[in-house]
């Protein structure tokens, strides 16, 4: 069974008054997801990872010490990362629940702290890659970035929350300025509640 392209949570034109316009999404939903979710198909066609899952193919392919990523590691992780992305934001104002706000202030001190590292580490990833904010498997939360297409999956961890910070993601709205697409990213974007849901 080949994996789709999802569709966007919302319309194209959904976040644009949350600064993330309509434009942005055709390229980076409609040109680039879809390429992952094309290349990813016909990598995997007739090899053992055909018939599996995302994340089985994800940890099943992953190689810390690849400088660069085989092509069925790069096209997967990233169809993963972006139907995640998608969920992660939505349009509208959306209020941190309050478990959620507890367990980063347990792990982080505030929630001001937690954005701060937040945005650090996706303005400090050089080059193309993600910024994350994750659970660990004793439930303590961390922020993390990932070169390229890694993902959390990877070291074992759950994301809450990620940030796309290669450049097709923010170069339109925001040119060359990945910190101010990250400070609107945690102001305007987040979906909260979705965030919320992910903890265990």
């Amino acid at each position: 069974m080949a994996f789709e392209l999802p569709d966007l949570p919302y319309a194209h034109d959904a976040l644009a008054a949350n600064g993330m316009s309509a434009e942005t999404l055709e390229y980076h939903h409609d040109l680039h997801h879809k390429a992952y979710v094309d290349n990813g198909n016909k990598l995997i066609e007739g090899t053992e990872w055909a018939g599996k899952s995302l994340e089985e193919i994800i940890v099943g392919t992953y190689d810390a010490g690849a400088v660069a990523q085989n092509g069925i590691f790069n096209n997967i992780s990233q169809l993963w990362n972006h139907n995640q992305f998608w969920e992660m934001m939505g349009p509208g104002e959306s209020k941190m629940p309050g478990e959620l706000e507890k367990a980063i202030t347990g792990s982080f001190g505030s929630v001001d702290e937690f954005r701060a590292a937040f945005g650090a580490a996706g303005a400090g990833q050089f080059g193309s890659g993600w910024c994350w904010l994750v659970q660990n498997p004793d439930g303590s939360l961390a922020v993390t970035k990932t070169e390229n297409g890694v993902n959390p999956l990877c070291s074992g961890q759950t994301a809450l929350l990620g940030c796309d910070v290669w450049e097709h993601s923010y170069y339109i709205d925001f040119r060359n300025k990945r910190p101010a697409y990250l400070e609107n990213f945690l102001n305007n974007l987040v979906n909260w509640e979705n965030v919320a849901s992910r903890m265990s």
